[in-house]
């Protein structure tokens, strides 16, 4: 008989090998779990996201398909998701007013000036609150926030506007307000948290002044806080509408939103007025244009920022988040 030699390295590469399969499957058995918590999850959020999505997205559309969808349809509920019945009626009503156009170019000059000089003073206003080196500058900052907390009031508000001559011209839509105290806190914050003092440091040492540093330096890299900073000013200037009302008594200066709000309110009083003279069809006619012009109105209002939006939405989030208030 010959005896077969067993190789004890063959047997020991088959339990290691067996060990190691062994262990995989535990693991496998241990991350599955894991990982169906993880998909589970996934879904879940992503589920609750598209609600979330869904409820702030279908007012605006609910509000954009009533404007073209016919005003019997709108006040009977008929519209949910298409519009019912496409008429233009609404907006011609709105671009038809003799005071639209003039309007919308005075809304326009108001933001753009306005938004600069915004731009300039909150500039020039945070800049040198960032700075380390700035004698009483707590102080400073006290004086703006004061601000904040308490104003002169209305009618004191209105004596001095027309002592200083502001009253019914364009200066009385643009210098109050030059500064926002919250949009200045945040550049501030921006410029001193975002930007390395080194880099001034560096700057002074190649004799650069603090003028040639905050132009060629400091707001090259600010973009993102300056973009949206820009956004609300303009925002801010396109919606001001109680200003006007209470400062602009010449028509042809009133803004956008001031001329939006009159075709409103006679749009209501004709409907709720007299309407004994009127006959049955154009009573029904007044009623319909009525029930679709306010929606006509918001989307003419709100166009022009929605179309603004895009383009500045990029540096929300890094500009808001390195801009905000640090510890």
């Amino acid at each position: 008989m010959v005896e077969t030699n067993k190789n004890p390295n063959t047997e020991e590469n088959q339990e290691v090998t067996y060990v190691k399969a062994k262990q995989k499957s535990k693991i496998k058995q241990l991350l599955a779990p894991e990982i169906g918590d993880e998909v589970g999850s996934s879904i879940i959020s992503t589920v609750f996201a598209t609600l979330i999505l869904l409820i702030i997205i279908y007012p605006l559309w609910f509000i954009v398909i009533s404007s073209f969808s016919s005003g019997k349809a709108v006040a009977a509920g008929e519209v949910f998701f298409l519009p019912v019945d496409i008429t233009l009626d609404g907006y011609k009503a709105v671009l038809d007013h003799h005071l639209i156009m003039p309007s919308f170019k005075n809304s326009v000059i108001y933001m753009v000036c306005g938004t600069c000089i915004n731009l300039f003073m909150t500039v020039i206003t945070a800049y040198p609150l960032s700075r380390k080196d700035l004698i009483g500058r707590s102080k400073i900052t006290l004086f703006f926030a004061f601000t904040m907390w308490f104003s002169g009031g209305m009618i004191p508000t209105f004596l001095l506007y027309r002592d200083l001559g502001m009253i019914n011209t364009i200066w009385v839509m643009i210098i109050p307000g030059a500064v926002a105290m919250g949009n200045m806190v945040i550049t501030r914050t921006y410029f001193s948290k975002t930007i390395p003092e080194e880099l001034l440091e560096a700057a002074k040492i190649d004799g650069a002044s603090d003028i040639g540093y905050l132009l060629k330096i400091a707001l090259p890299l600010a973009k993102p806080i300056l973009a949206v900073i820009t956004l609300y000013y303009a925002v801010g200037h396109w919606n001001q509408f109680f200003a006007a009302l209470l400062y602009i008594t010449d028509q042809d200066k009133y803004p956008l939103q001031l001329v939006l709000r009159d075709i409103l309110f006679q749009g209501e009083t004709a409907f709720g007025g007299d309407s004994g003279s009127l006959s049955i069809e154009d009573m029904a006619i007044l009623e319909n244009l009525q029930q679709i012009l306010k929606y006509s109105v918001i989307v003419v209002s709100a166009l022009p920022m929605m179309i603004i939006y895009p383009f500045v939405q990029k540096y929300f989030v890094r500009g808001i988040m390195s801009g905000s208030v640090k510890g």
